[in-house]
């Protein structure tokens, strides 16, 4: 990989890790437009924890808190009812299903997974079902004619079945084309929570497992020399680093006042592009391929 290579695909990590859109998907669109090998599940990853340490600095103190309380809690009865010691435990809990999956599906997710068709697919079904919930939420907010506006759940009402199933929407995003915050998002607008609070855990939940898999491919990595290209994959963790931050920012602002709508008409758009580029000749299923 050449440094100019890490430094496009640093900046698409960075852009899309934490928009409903895919950065997998992204990363591996970019280097088959481009002509460049697939930069795999290995450099996916471990570009990830640059976009997860822009996490950590953003909500710093929300981490701070409950990591304390939490841990606190342990030996001190009284704590064990507030909510930040709960979060604590929320997350480990919506953490199981992907490390349980990503675990049993690795070959698949390295490998036939990475079909762009699958891509493509996942991009549209998974933009509908964003644009369902988004529907959704809006109309729980703005009421109508014969509706009142309904309330929405905040992370205070977040248990451990909706963290399950939080963590099972997780999950799905080991599919290339799905969305991490993608899924994890539509799946709360779906249980009822507002848009932020849909988001906020989305974030905090991605932190270990994101940082896990990075860890494990870091790991394979050593134990493989030559596997990948150590100096470009760092400098694309840390372009994604601080792209990722500013994208984060701005996207906690987006959600408190606009609609998932644009990011659903562009995955679906993208997802049909795709298909007919592929049918058209002009791209192929493995474009970007090791080996093709």
């Amino acid at each position: 990989m050449s440094w100019f290579e890490s430094l496009i695909l640093g900046l698409v990590q960075g852009l899309t890790e934490f928009l409903p859109i895919s950065s997998s998907a992204h990363l591996r669109l970019t280097a088959a437009f481009a002509g460049w090998h697939d930069p795999g599940a290995a450099f996916t990853a471990i570009t990830q924890i640059g976009t997860e340490a822009a996490v950590l600095i953003y909500f710093r103190k929300d981490i701070a808190r409950i990591i304390s309380t939490w841990f606190r809690s342990l030996y001190t009865k009284a704590l064990r009812s507030e909510q930040d010691a709960k979060m604590g435990w929320l997350v480990i809990v919506g953490s199981i299903p992907i490390g349980v999956l990503g675990l049993v599906f690795k070959d698949a997710i390295v490998g036939p997974a990475r079909d762009l068709r699958l891509t493509a697919t996942t991009l549209i079904v998974m933009g509908i079902v964003l644009g369902i919930a988004d529907r959704l939420a809006a109309r729980d907010e703005e009421g109508g004619r014969h509706r009142a506006i309904r309330s929405r759940k905040t992370l205070k009402e977040l248990g451990v079945k909706d963290g399950l199933i939080f963590g099972v929407c997780q999950a799905m995003a080991l599919i290339p084309g799905v969305s991490r915050s993608g899924a994890t998002i539509s799946g709360g607008l779906l249980l009822g929570f507002t848009r932020e609070a849909a988001a906020r855990y989305s974030f905090l939940l991605a932190i270990p497992a994101v940082l896990a898999s990075g860890a494990f491919e870091i790991k394979d990595v050593i134990e493989t020399p030559g596997h990948i290209s150590w100096g470009p994959t760092v400098f694309a963790t840390v372009i994604a680093f601080f792209v990722g931050y500013a994208v984060i920012a701005w996207f906690m602002k987006f959600i408190s006042t606009k609609s998932f709508m644009p990011f659903v008409i562009y995955r679906i758009l993208l997802g049909i592009a795709l298909f007919a580029l592929i049918a058209a000749g002009v791209l192929s299923p493995h474009a970007g391929e090791s080996g093709s």
